[in-house]
């Protein structure tokens, strides 16, 4: 029997590119994103399902994991891939994008992976895969809120893996860098911009030209971080982290080899010069 994942978030990106890698290995894949109708390119078949799923609506939640196990008889692997991010410095951030924030980045995926548990303990097991980021191990400027919630999914998901392993369920970090998806303009596009804070209009104009430039390099496809969530799925392996991204693996090792006085030397250097 194949098995069956569950995918937030699949309308583009990451959730889209994981949708299509897991179908074309003959899954049963339940694509769930907020608008199903405005959806083209995945159709529901056999084994594709796509149907509503809103984060931060409940009945939404609830209502799509039933869909699911009706239509393939449950769920073996669950992809929390929603998300975005906001882009400034805090202080012109108001305090509504920022609950927005955390309830699609931290509460949605709790609220959702909370839904999905008892499917996944009455089949006696199962795999719960978190799309985090290099941004929960790392932080760099003008994204504060994000990499809280990162950070928060991190640990999250860090405890969680403990104490599900007494019920045969495995759960699993993936961590892209820069990434060619519309996850960047979106970030772009939320840029919170307060005149009343002219005194960070200097350095925020070369962070962002920085910024820019990384993610015009040598990034990541969502293809390539969809093939390390088909691995992380299918390694029957108790890792918990996938770094994605040669140059972001090696920042991430400098993080967790290098003294903490140095680490922070060495990225304050970068990001105080830029803004020199």
């Amino acid at each position: 029997m194949p098995k069956t994942i569950f995918i937030t978030g699949a309308s583009s990106g990451i959730g889209k590119a994981a949708a299509k890698r897991f179908a074309e290995q003959g899954w049963n894949v339940v694509a769930t994103l907020r608008n199903p109708a405005d959806e083209t390119e995945l159709c529901n078949s056999e084994r594709l399902l796509v149907t509503r799923l809103d984060v931060q609506d409940k009945a939404s939640i609830g209502a799509a994991v039933d869909a699911a196990v009706a239509c393939f008889g449950g769920i073996d692997v669950l992809v929390n891939n929603a998300g975005f991010s906001l882009f400034g410095v805090f202080e012109a951030l108001s305090p509504q994008k920022i609950q927005e924030q955390f309830a699609v980045n931290v509460f949605g995926l709790m609220d959702v992976t909370r839904a999905l548990l008892p499917v996944l303990r009455q089949q006696g097991g199962g795999t719960i895969i978190n799309v985090s980021s290099s941004g929960g191990v790392i932080t760099v400027p003008l994204m504060s809120m994000y990499h809280a919630t990162k950070f928060a999914v991190e640990g999250f998901s860090e405890s969680l893996s403990y104490e599900l392993a007494s019920q045969n369920i495995s759960v699993k970090l993936i961590e892209p860098g820069a990434v060619r998806t519309q996850f960047g303009a979106r970030m772009f596009s939320e840029f919170a911009h307060d005149p009343s804070l002219a005194s960070y209009d200097f350095y925020i104009e070369k962070i962002k030209a920085l910024y820019a430039g990384m993610l015009t390099g040598d990034t990541s496809s969502a293809e390539q971080v969809a093939d390390v969530i088909f691995g992380a799925a299918t390694d029957r392996s108790a890792r918990l982290r996938y770094v994605i991204g040669e140059d972001i693996a090696k920042l991430v090792r400098t993080r967790r080899e290098m003294g903490e006085e140095s680490y922070l030397a060495l990225m304050r250097e970068q990001f105080l010069s830029s803004g020199a």
